[in-house]
């Protein structure tokens, strides 16, 4: 059987397979790194299909998943990553197999990433005498957050986890997709270069005096810091960076004060910014800082800075043609798509092409039946499941491709 046809001769059932493991994993969410359930099934499938199994991956929370398949003659090695997290929203759906977790559901279609790479690694595994070479199959956690690791106290999310166990050793190009609700299901969309922005989060705390209402210059107040905080922040982010730069930062949480007529002696502000230069990414981190311990200082306060710097997503060339080439006969050459502008979204697969050449993908999922589509991240966002066959297609075509 040739390379090709191994991608797009599957067998009957591959289809249906791939929907139930999906529509298992939609109905069992978990967020971050609590996911047991969802590991539990992986490793399982990985094993029947004869695959080396490695999981408790992760230097600070062990997490992670890595199956191997070992081609009958040796090559290079190729890493192809799905992550497993879901969100911590409730479905608004009623479908048989919604969310059985009250408030988390899968709203970014990270089921559908697990379910169609663990389709390839079933097809491959039943290939293996015809790969030269060695395929990951990785499944990480964390995709969407990152906790304060219990040895170092930074901030880890699922990717950097697993890359700092070794992860990447030998890896010589890697992929890894994503369901993509603006395109169609049936296309694929590349960029030639960048493709996603460094996501950061940021959280500061201010520690003021609490006091009575009738004596507002005995106390320091911690809601004025947080308010003169955000208004300066986003002051800075009109005026200090070019305004033809493509940034955005938005705050998410502000926490402040017990009772009505108390002053707040404590605040916190949390958020997220988004930049595809690191030199932009670096002045905002800095001025984060600048501005919270000078306006805390000036209102007789303190503050205490937490940040978790993100990280650009580039593609490498070598790894944006082979992804082309893989993609071409299984979406037709019309709809392989050059995405001209990078999303201001953020992904942490950025760690991975950080250190090897490697490319991410976006895979239409919106039906064309469907009279609105709904966005990632929002309690009613789905997929047209047709999309499963083909991203596992090429998760296939990809591997084969760039170990020839």
């Amino acid at each position: 059987m040739s390379e090709l046809a191994i991608a797009l001769s599957l067998p009957d059932t591959l289809e249906s397979d791939v929907i139930r493991i999906r529509r298992e994993l939609h109905a069992y969410p978990e967020v971050l790194f609590d996911v047991d359930h969802t590991t539990t099934l992986i490793v399982g499938l990985l094993r029947k299909w004869g695959l080396d199994v490695q999981h408790g991956v992760g230097k600070h929370f062990g997490k992670g998943i890595v199956g191997i398949l070992h081609g009958a003659e040796p090559g290079e090695t190729i890493l192809l990553r799905a992550d497993i997290d879901a969100l911590p929203i409730q479905e608004e759906h009623q479908y048989p197999y919604r969310s059985q977790r009250e408030g988390y559901m899968h709203a970014c279609g990270h089921d559908a990433h697990t379910a169609m790479l663990l389709g390839a690694a079933k097809v491959l595994s039943q290939h293996r005498e015809q790969i030269r070479g060695t395929i990951k199959f990785v499944f990480q956690p964390a995709e969407e957050g990152a906790l304060l690791s219990p040895i170092d106290g930074r901030w880890i999310s699922g990717g950097r986890d697993m890359i700092e166990d070794g992860i990447l050793q030998g890896v010589s190009q890697s992929f890894a997709m994503h369901v993509w609700p603006d395109l169609p299901v049936g296309s694929i969309g590349i960029h030639e270069e960048t493709a996603m922005a460094a996501s950061c989060h940021f959280s500061v705390h201010f520690q003021g005096t609490s006091g009575h209402h009738s004596a507002p210059h005995l106390s320091s107040d911690a809601i004025i810091m947080a308010a003169r905080f955000v208004n300066d922040m986003q002051i800075f982010m009109t005026t200090g960076i070019n305004p033809s730069e493509a940034k955005v930062l938005s705050f998410g949480t502000l926490h402040a004060g017990t009772v009505k007529n108390v002053i707040a002696g404590e605040s916190e502000v949390t958020g997220t910014f988004r930049a595809f230069r690191t030199e932009t990414v670096e002045r905002i981190t800095r001025a984060i800082v600048d501005y919270a311990h000078s306006i805390a200082c000036l209102h007789g306060g303190k503050a205490t800075i937490t940040q978790r710097t993100g990280t650009v997503l580039n593609n490498e060339s070598s790894a944006v043609q082979t992804a082309r080439k893989a993609a071409e006969p299984i979406f037709g050459k019309e709809h392989v798509l050059t995405l001209e502008q990078p999303f201001l979204a953020g992904e942490d697969f950025a760690l991975y092409t950080q250190h090897r050449p490697g490319v991410f993908a976006f895979i239409g999922c919106r039906s064309p039946e469907a009279t609105t589509a709904y966005p990632l991240h929002h309690p009613k966002f789905d997929i047209d499941e047709q999309v499963l066959l083909l991203g596992t297609k090429m998760h296939i075509q990809f591997a084969l491709d760039a170990l020839t």
